[in-house]
């Protein structure tokens, strides 16, 4: 028997999850609102509230500690969630009465503590619903990495970093943008359907959507149904992409008849992207380490219509021994700190370190020099990341060209569908662009 659970009880069981078993917050949400029977209101509600109150993990953390007279580190687990949930919804949610955050913590509380803590939290609450001027930000003058961390949910040395880069005021722009709902972008499979007719295909479904100002293939929906409902999708008219990464095909610019390496390929996105360009003419292999995620580029070339994918299980350090010398072009969509795509993955920041920056380059020009071995005389090798930072992007590389003088960098941007043609690499941003944060570097094979 399924015991039916309530909107708040169903977020509290997700951010457990997420808390206890660093389970992936977009997984475990997916996997609990499938399990429970919500309306879509509800299933709304869950989803601010799970993606909420794990992006402010630390700034709920430091608000909590304006209220407690002990350390939030000897709360157990499960009321510690409690406490960020319903302080969640009482500084970050105005739609929600203070009333029912805090009566609805407390009844969590009883069925998941004791007296004690029952009355531990009814306390906290209240006063944090009663007195809400004790929490005061640092000054952007005075800290300005610590009042944009804790203002915008992101990890000190983060801000640190993009102040560095940026200035404050951009990267203000950024941690902010990076808390915003993007819009659901969508690749149209050009095999099947064009663009326009897909706009009206997914009108009807009800989905509201615009043309991308980015490729010609992308589409931008800001309300939809639950999209497994599509019969669109199911028909295999569109590829869920971001407008970021659908560029990344372009820079390629593969030909029908030719045979690309997409050495780091999963879940494909990229790889069908490719094979439509390629009116599913050629041969593409698309090879990653992890065979379960090879699976997911299997169901979608299958649902795409796509016949002329490979899809090989390897290590993309080694995959200059088994194809030597033998495609025209080959894509490295390397594996990479992520922090261009965090307004997608709320929960990413959290799991992010600077040891990223010393251990990441290192496996990027690994994978790059192995790639290289396979490109032919006069062949393409495109290099991309879904990060911002230089030493993933510009440095691994200027540090790959140094050690192959086989091969030049060329102009990168005018391979763009809007070229930007005096650019020698592409580089992306969120607050700039309205799209994910990508780098592209384009370099052919002269000898």
């Amino acid at each position: 028997m399924v015991i039916q659970l309530n909107a708040r009880e169903v977020a509290l069981k997700i951010i457990n999850t997420i808390d206890t078993n660093a389970a992936y917050a977009n997984i475990a949400l997916a996997k609990e609102l499938g399990a429970q029977q919500l309306s879509d209101q509800d299933r709304r509600f869950v989803t601010e509230l799970v993606y909420g109150t794990v992006k402010a993990g630390a700034t709920l953390d430091w608000i909590l500690e304006h209220y407690l007279s002990r350390s939030l580190k000897k709360v157990a687990p499960v009321i510690r969630n409690i406490l960020r949930l319903g302080v969640y919804q009482l500084f970050f949610l105005s739609k929600v009465p203070d009333s029912a955050a805090c009566n609805q913590a407390v009844e969590l509380t009883k069925k998941y503590g004791h007296a004690g803590t029952v009355k531990f939290v009814n306390a906290v609450l209240r006063n944090a619903a009663r007195n809400p001027e004790k929490v005061v930000y640092p000054a952007m003058q005075d800290d300005p990495v610590r009042s944009l961390a804790l203002r915008y949910f992101h990890p000190d040395w983060i801000v640190k970093r993009w102040i560095e880069r940026l200035g404050p005021e951009e990267a203000e722009a950024l941690c902010r943008i990076n808390n915003a709902t993007p819009p659901l972008s969508l690749r149209t499979n050009t095999l099947k359907i064009s663009r326009d007719k897909l706009l009206a295909v997914l009108a009807e479904e009800g989905v509201e959507c615009e043309a991308s100002q980015w490729t010609p293939e992308g589409i931008l929906c800001y309300g939809f149904p639950a999209l497994g409902s599509l019969q669109s999708l199911q028909q295999g008219l569109f590829q869920i992409q971001d407008e970021s990464s659908m560029l990344v095909a372009h820079v390629v610019a593969p030909q029908a008849g030719e045979f690309i390496l997409d050495v780091c390929s999963a879940p494909g996105g990229k790889s069908t992207h490719m094979a439509a360009l390629m009116s599913n003419q050629g041969r593409i292999v698309a090879a990653d380490v992890h065979e379960h995620k090879l699976a997911l580029v299997e169901e979608n070339a299958a649902r795409l219509g796509i016949g002329m994918i490979e899809t090989k299980v390897l290590d993309a350090t080694k995959i200059g021994d088994l194809y030597a010398g033998q495609a025209d072009r080959v894509l490295v969509d390397a594996p990479c700190s992520g922090l261009g795509v965090l307004r997608r993955k709320p929960d990413a920041r959290w799991r992010k370190s600077p040891v990223m920056f010393r251990k990441l380059p290192e496996l990027q020009l690994q994978i790059l020099h192995s790639a290289a071995c396979c490109v032919k005389a006069a062949g393409i090798l495109v290099y991309s990341t879904c990060t911002t930072e230089p030493e993933e992007n510009t440095q691994v590389v200027d540090a790959f060209l140094r050690s192959h003088p086989e091969f030049v960098l060329e102009k990168t941007g005018k391979y763009l569908p809007q070229p930007h043609g005096d650019q020698e690499t592409v580089q992306l941003w969120p607050q700039r662009d309205q799209v994910d944060g990508f780098f592209i570097a384009r370099m052919k094979r002269v000898r």
